[in-house]
């Protein structure tokens, strides 16, 4: 039976540790980290998420400021509405929260964001950085949270199959560059991947972020094998994840469950690159 990768004790970890390293912040510069979340709309899940956010921020000393926005903006008003946010030396970073109300482009929204704000990472110049390799200032919250699970195990990673059942922006595309950058050998699947239990037996770490409620059964799973889901999907009154985690637990040596694994890391890394950011730009006015 799979070990459990407690996600809300790592999580709490990670906070007491951002929590000592804001207090010197704090010292050395005379102000706290403030962390901007925009808002749009009224997607009750986002609400949800942003209040934990806000949860968070205060436990560790970051300030949080929300800004909550009305779905019908116009794009350009958003944008505005970031750019103030960008000029604005008290905010150090910003979030917009997705997804965003249908019409509004997330790409040209998220690039409006200044690189060192950008605490998401998603934006183009940061997930460039990282495709090439080249430190980007921020990285994105889930996929940092995830290498972070995956070593708490022990496994070294260098050498490894890995296999990411999910292609998008936000966790399966970085994932699978950061696992690259830890010398593991990556495939790539998603929904659409032909024999896909053939290629994720193969895989000594499987990442499952496709969205899809238990895609990943329990006979596609190495036995041993650390087994991160990232999916959260509500059948019925029950969430669960994108793998049939009874089914999977008998066969991985790790697992993460839903609820309660990696959610609460993703807002762990968020605080650390809310302090990241702080810190980048004080010593970008301090040159």
């Amino acid at each position: 039976m799979a070990r459990i990768i407690d996600g809300n004790a790592m999580a709490a970890k990670v906070r007491k540790e951002v929590a000592l390293e804001v207090e010197g912040f704090k010292k050395r510069h005379g102000f706290a980290p403030k962390l901007a979340v925009v808002l749009v709309g009224e997607d009750p899940a986002s609400q949800i998420y942003v209040r934990y956010k806000e949860k968070d921020a205060n436990e560790v000393g970051i300030t949080s400021e929300v800004r909550r926005i009305p779905a019908s903006v116009k794009e350009n008003e958003l944008i505005s509405i970031i750019s103030e946010m960008n000029n604005d030396k008290n905010v150090h970073g910003i979030l917009v929260q997705l997804p965003l109300p249908e019409g509004v482009d997330e790409n040209r929204i998220i690039n409006s964001i200044l690189p060192e704000k950008d605490v998401d990472g998603l934006n183009t110049i940061n997930m460039g950085k990282l495709l090439k390799g080249e430190n980007p200032i921020h990285v994105p919250c889930t996929p940092t949270g995830v290498i972070e699970m995956i070593l708490s195990t022990g496994l070294e990673i260098k050498g490894k199959e890995a296999v990411v059942v999910g292609r998008s922006n936000i966790v399966g595309k970085p994932v699978a560059l950061l696992l690259l950058q830890n010398h593991a050998t990556v495939t790539i699947c998603h929904s659409r991947t032909k024999n896909l239990g053939e290629v994720v037996r193969r895989a000594d770490i499987v990442i499952a972020a496709v969205g899809s409620p238990e895609m990943i059964k329990g006979e596609m799973i190495k036995e041993g094998a650390v087994v991160i889901d990232v999916g959260i999907n509500r059948v019925g009154q029950k969430l669960v994840g994108d793998v049939d985690y009874l089914a999977a637990a008998k066969r991985a040596g790790f697992i993460t469950p839903v609820p309660g694994g990696v959610g609460p890391m993703t807002r762990a890394m968020l605080l650390k690159s809310a302090l990241r950011a702080a810190e980048v730009l004080s010593a970008k006015d301090s040159n």
